[in-house]
């Protein structure tokens, strides 16, 4: 469908004549009837405004046709990816019940190392497995990788780092345990990658 074709169908989806899209794009009646008769065409700074009157990304303007769900998969590119969200969250919480598993045996039950490792081990290997399985079956759209440009990003994980690498150092002195207290850098892991999602996630909503 070419763009002048995708806009008059836009234009009756949504019940508007021409004379209110052109009052809501600040053009004339006369405009958007040259886009619809393919006389013209946008302007380049007229296409995200439209785009948003009609509820759609740039892309499926541009290429002519909507995005479309894949039945499947139950997959959207504009939804969310509710069972990919699930197994992902399934996967941090063993990772979590990991570490809280080593800290009970330890101190409560009194097991041995080689249970509380192993006990750790299998924790770590079922999260693994459940996000590489998620990773290679729902790929979905590809994320933005979260750059380390911004300032605020930057002290802020200094500052993080700085904090547990004296937490470490303290907890492992006056226990003695370094033989547990690794567990600490993990917990710094998944404390840095929340920050760095939180970052990206506002970098999204304002370029959105």
């Amino acid at each position: 469908m070419k763009i002048n074709e995708m806009i008059y169908s836009l234009r009756k989806e949504n019940n508007l004549s021409q004379e209110e899209l052109a009052d809501k794009l600040n053009v004339s009646r006369q405009t958007v009837s040259k886009w619809e008769l393919g006389e013209s065409s946008p302007d380049f700074n007229k296409i995200v405004p439209l785009c948003d009157v009609f509820g759609i990304t740039t892309e499926e303007l541009l290429r002519g046709k909507k995005v479309e769900c894949d039945s499947a998969s139950n997959e959207c590119d504009n939804k969310p990816d509710i069972i990919k969200a699930l197994l992902i969250c399934s996967a941090i919480f063993l990772y979590f019940l990991a570490l809280v598993s080593v800290i009970l045996c330890e101190e409560f039950f009194r097991f041995n190392d080689g249970v509380v490792v192993s006990l750790f081990l299998i924790l770590c290997g079922f999260a693994t497995s459940i996000i590489i399985f998620t990773c290679m079956t729902r790929p979905g759209k590809k994320e933005k990788k979260v750059k380390i440009k911004n300032p605020i990003l930057k002290g802020i994980i200094g500052i993080v780092s700085l904090i547990f690498t004296c937490i470490y150092l303290l907890v492992s002195f006056f226990t003695m345990a370094w033989h547990i207290t690794w567990i600490i850098w993990i917990i710094y892991s998944l404390i840095i990658r929340i920050i760095q999602l939180v970052f990206y996630l506002k970098e999204v909503n304002d370029e959105e």
